[in-house]
């Protein structure tokens, strides 16, 4: 199935956030943006001056872009969600280059299953900066500048 740059976004905002309401999809769109213009490190290579589709589509960053996960099945992935309204808007928000000042310049998050946020990002690449509803964001450490 080929999905244009706005229809991609829109479905990784939907299956990524979708249960967060409008702060929290704002909030993980913003990590894509912040990486899309982050000046140094993997992200800047890999955006090339500005590439969203680039960012969104890069290998093992979201689980939603992978149709299976330890050879099974992953039935939450972005060809099988439908957006709505919302995810479009949130998508032509953060092209449009706007971000979300709760997240800093974030350009990591994940969801900890836990009430509380670990200090650092798995990869250490990353210390925690806030939590927005079940996500945790991280800016980049020294590590990431390494990357």
């Amino acid at each position: 199935m080929a999905l244009d740059t706005r229809e991609l976004f829109a479905r990784l905002i939907k299956c990524e956030a979708g249960g967060e309401g409008d702060d929290g999809m704002r909030a993980v769109a913003s990590v894509i943006v912040n990486r899309v213009n982050i000046g140094y490190g993997e992200f800047a290579r890999i955006s090339n001056g500005g590439d969203f589709r680039a960012i969104i589509e890069q290998d093992n960053q979201f689980t939603c872009l992978k149709t299976s996960i330890g050879g099974v099945y992953n039935p939450q992935n972005v060809y099988n969600i439908s957006p709505e309204a919302i995810h479009y808007e949130i998508a032509d928000w953060a092209i449009a280059g706007n971000t979300d000042g709760s997240v800093g310049n974030s350009i990591f998050y994940f969801n900890p299953y836990s009430s509380s946020c670990p200090t650092y990002f798995p990869s250490r690449n990353g210390v925690i900066y806030n939590r927005v509803g079940d996500h945790c964001f991280y800016i980049p450490t020294s590590y990431y500048a390494q990357t």
